[in-house]
């Protein structure tokens, strides 16, 4: 996963900034550098908040193919069990799409 999750918006104001300290190197760049930080601070915290997310997401896809699966074999033989199969199929399906979904 990764580290950091910038905004368009914070990628263009980052680069400004650090061609704008670059520029003034010889000075006093330590406002620049706070804005830098505080752009960085931002974006962790939405890697870090996407990660959570995900993997509540992926938990609770793991638990629906679990609860599938122990419906379709306790399910009786017939269209129950059809059914059964189908709502496990699909709930695999999304459990798939939950796993891709991580950047």
């Amino acid at each position: 996963m990764a580290d950091r999750i910038y905004t368009r918006k914070e990628k263009l104001t980052r680069a400004g900034l650090l061609v704008k300290g670059a520029k003034q190197s010889a000075g006093d760049i330590s406002g620049v550098e706070r804005q830098i930080d505080a752009i960085d601070r931002r974006a962790e915290e939405r890697a870090r908040a996407e990660a959570d997310a995900h993997a509540a997401a992926l938990k609770a896809a793991r638990a629906e193919v679990a609860a599938a699966t122990v419906a379709e074999r306790t399910a009786p033989r017939g269209p129950e069990r059809a059914a059964a199969k189908e709502a496990r199929k699909a709930a695999e399906k999304r459990l798939r799409a939950v796993e891709r979904a991580r950047r």
